[in-house]
């Protein structure tokens, strides 16, 4: 199993209006090629600006045949579009993690 933990901090004050165009446009193409979410979530305390995401996949394979297909779907690419020209991303971090032996994963 492999988690891909992508974490976005977004510019000050811009936050709701990235995850709106997210919600209406992104989500859709995202979660047909991705499935759902293990988690997708907004900071209670620390950063306000920023939001976390975590993607369950199989192996680094199946990672890369479901996100070429994402990159490869015109829904998801005007997405990307919408997003870009909104400007509210400042930075992005993704960290691909597996759990660990002695705790059980539970999905």
């Amino acid at each position: 199993m492999l988690l891909d933990v992508r974490t976005y901090t977004c510019h000050p004050g811009t936050i709701k209006q990235h995850l709106d165009i997210y919600e209406k446009f992104g989500k859709s193409p995202q979660t047909k090629h991705l499935g759902d979410p293990l988690a997708y979530l907004i900071c209670e305390t620390g950063n306000p600006n920023q939001y976390v995401h975590i993607w369950v996949y199989e192996n680094a394979g199946d990672r890369e045949m479901k996100r070429n297909a994402m990159w490869a779907d015109p829904d998801w690419i005007n997405y990307t579009k919408k997003s870009a020209e909104l400007g509210a991303l400042a930075q992005q971090e993704n960290k691909l993690m597996k759990p660990v032996d002695f705790f059980k994963f539970k999905n």
